[in-house]
């Protein structure tokens, strides 16, 4: 069965920094795209960061471009999305998603993906 868990999320102060990862248990992620989706109360669940299974190419939303920076690292099955500058409005529950294979339509669908984490809350204050 695969299972992805997220952590790293937190209580942060608006402009501080937090790293979250993501371990995919179950199957190798080297050949799957993988991404990043948050959750805010009340809201929808949104995208935030997609990368493609080699690293090469990824992709982000215009609310995080510049701030956020998705990578990953095959060996050992994770995915890892760096926040910095951080703002009240990222306040969210952060979301790891994996596909198996290729993904035929967009990066940023929520139906892309197979695979979803439990999530972890990530609080800013400001």
């Amino acid at each position: 069965q695969v299972q992805p868990v997220e952590s790293g999320g937190g209580f942060v102060h608006a402009g501080e920094s937090l790293r979250l990862s993501c371990v995919v248990s179950g199957r190798p992620i080297s050949n799957s795209p993988m991404a990043w989706f948050r959750q805010a109360p009340g809201q929808e669940r949104e995208f935030v960061a997609a990368i493609n299974w080699s690293g090469g190419s990824s992709d982000y939303a215009d609310s995080v471009k510049d701030r956020f920076t998705i990578s990953r690292d095959n060996a050992k099955n994770t995915v890892f999305l760096q926040m910095n500058s951080l703002k009240p409005d990222d306040t969210a529950v952060y979301y790891c998603a994996v596909k198996e294979g290729p993904i035929s339509g967009t990066y940023r669908a929520l139906l892309s993906y197979d695979y979803w984490g439990q999530g972890t809350q990530v609080t800013v204050s400001s």
